[in-house]
């Protein structure tokens, strides 16, 4: 099981200076770099400072310019908010530029008040049809010369320019309904999941759900599978409490873009009370503590253990959680430090 890093730039308050949150989500990429990780995920989200990420490729080139290692991972573009021959041109582009470490996701969007602003009209629960036309699409483009007259977007014939530099980009979908799991199958796409802060039980009907899909394809599925999940690492009762409380202001504030339940102030989503949000929200510490990946060292591999039992082949530290920077990289070193060791072991262990 490999281990990748979700960053976000992100501001919770106002206060917080933006050059410091951009050259820290650069210092966090370098130290997964160093360690190893695999792939550094950055988001696309709009009009929001708890996510800022208008162009995933942007902060991925800088990220690649700085990580020479690390492979760069787009999680995920909103197929409805681009068109498809400057969606290839821009993911070929960051190909070209880190010399074929691009890892392209792709998906349909979160919050239908961000599609309310972007894309005035589309209901966020359709916009998965436009992913689908979109992807094969892109596909074609990176090949060379393709005509497309589909439902959403109609073009002569046209290429991507520049081409990738890998002979096959990797596809990501992200997938949690069992629709899209038959989809990525379907597409030897691989798959990333986020259970939010359901309990490990929901990481383990998503791996029910991909079994399904795979059974439906004839058992033929080539693809990768990743989990991603809140991650915070410590040894003192002080930084286990800023962690618990960090995320539950921001699990607030993600509620309401997820509910529209509360308003937006210039960026800054307004903070939602725990017994407003229902359905895959759980906001008591306790449970929080226990769903995600929070804990000691000891506490965080043992969980891990959990999951590379359900087969996954790689597992995302998503390292924005509302807490401040320096705790961050406490935790992220503590995670490098005392709990990726006991995964290498295993990995010669398995070598040998």
């Amino acid at each position: 099981m490999k281990f990748q890093l979700a960053i976000n730039l992100e501001r919770m308050s106002p206060d917080t200076d933006m050059k410091d949150v951009r050259d820290h989500t650069l210092e966090m990429v370098k130290m997964a770099d160093a360690a190893g990780f695999e792939i550094a995920w950055a988001a696309e989200h709009h009009a929001m400072e708890m996510t800022i990420a208008p162009n995933p490729f942007q902060i991925l080139t800088w990220w690649g310019e700085h990580a020479k290692n690390i492979r760069l991972g787009i999680g995920v573009v909103n197929a409805a908010y681009w068109h498809p021959i400057n969606l290839a041109g821009e993911a070929a582009f960051l190909d070209l530029l880190s010399d074929g470490r691009l890892e392209f996701g792709i998906g349909s969007g979160a919050y239908q008040r961000e599609f309310d602003r972007m894309f005035p009209g589309l209901d966020q629960k359709d916009s998965y049809r436009y992913m689908q036309e979109m992807l094969p699409v892109v596909r074609a483009l990176w090949k060379g010369d393709y005509e497309h007259n589909g439902e959403f977007w109609q073009f002569p014939r046209a290429t991507s320019c520049p081409k990738p530099v890998q002979d096959e980009v990797p596809v990501w979908v992200a997938a949690r309904a069992p629709i899209t799991f038959d989809y990525a199958v379907q597409n030897n796409c691989n798959i990333l999941s986020w259970p939010l802060t359901m309990p490990m039980s929901e990481a383990e009907t998503y791996r029910a759900r991909l079994d399904d899909a795979i059974a439906k394809n004839g058992g033929k599925y080539d693809g990768r599978w990743v989990m991603m999940r809140h991650a915070a690492v410590y040894e003192t009762e002080d930084d286990r409490q800023n962690a618990l409380q960090s995320v539950r202001v921001q699990l607030g504030q993600f509620g309401n873009l997820m509910t529209q339940t509360g308003d937006v102030i210039n960026g800054f989503p307004e903070e939602v009370a725990p017994e407003d949000l229902e359905g895959n929200f759980r906001y008591d510490p306790a449970t929080l503590e226990e769903n995600l990946l929070f804990g000691s060292p000891e506490q965080v591999i043992e969980k891990l253990k959990g999951y590379e039992a359900l087969g996954l082949d790689g597992f995302i530290y998503y390292a924005s959680m509302g807490m401040d920077m320096d705790q961050q990289k406490r935790s992220l070193q503590l995670f490098i430090d005392k709990v990726l060791p006991a995964f290498a072991e295993k990995e010669m262990a398995h070598a040998g």
